[in-house]
């Protein structure tokens, strides 16, 4: 159980973001989060390379249905925190990116373990004009384990809602991060941070190939 909820921190639960064309109709956060969560999971349950482990087909589908909805440049800032100011343009862009990597590969790595869990979406507690609202949502696994909580922070934005941070039995992905992230940073700098992204993702790269 607690692996699973470190896979869930680290790779953000990617299956309950909102994928392309969806963003176009006029939904709220908390049916935008059932509808993509049905769609995504029917997906997985029915491709076969997913169901043998191809976690590069794994990465490929959390690539381009969802990561892309999650608003990065946000997430990144509120990660890194303070030293975000430290940053250059090129910096911030090299981070967000690498960040988005880590998160979409990690996941992506062991999301076949968890593909026979079942969501319940419980009711939107806000009001339809408020530009942020949290979608809370309980995963039930299977063999009789212990429900998590997953509560997704979204915003409204211009392209429609998306998440800035996902929190797993109240622990939150950006203060997880953001605890990684300090300790990098004091010990090499922002530089040093990046340095370390780009180390990871090759890593993880390298280790999805071999497998």
């Amino acid at each position: 159980m607690m692996r699973l909820r470190c896979i869930l921190l680290a790779g953000a639960a990617w299956i309950l973001a909102v994928p392309a064309g969806l963003l176009a109709e006029t939904q709220g956060p908390d049916v935008l989060v059932k509808r993509t969560v049905e769609e995504v999971l029917a997906i997985v349950r029915a491709d076969k390379e997913i169901q043998a482990g191809n976690v590069e087909t794994i990465a490929r589908l959390m690539d381009q249905k969802v990561a892309p909805h999650f608003d990065f440049a946000r997430m990144t800032r509120l990660a890194v925190g303070r030293s975000w100011r430290e940053a250059t343009p090129g910096q911030r862009e090299a981070i967000a990116r690498e960040f988005r990597t880590l998160l979409v590969r990690t996941y992506s790595a062991a999301f076949t373990s968890y593909k026979d869990l079942t969501v319940e979406y419980r009711p939107l507690k806000t009001s339809p004009e408020e530009q942020e609202a949290t979608v809370s949502t309980v995963i039930h696994l299977p063999g009789g384990n212990q429900p998590i909580t997953v509560d997704y922070d979204m915003e409204q934005t211009p392209a429609g809602w998306k998440v800035y941070d996902v929190r797993i039995d109240g622990a939150s992905l950006i203060i997880n991060y953001r605890n990684m992230f300090a300790e990098e940073i004091q010990r090499g700098g922002i530089g040093g941070l990046l340095k370390s992204l780009i180390e990871k993702n090759s890593g993880a790269l390298a280790t999805n190939r071999k497998g």
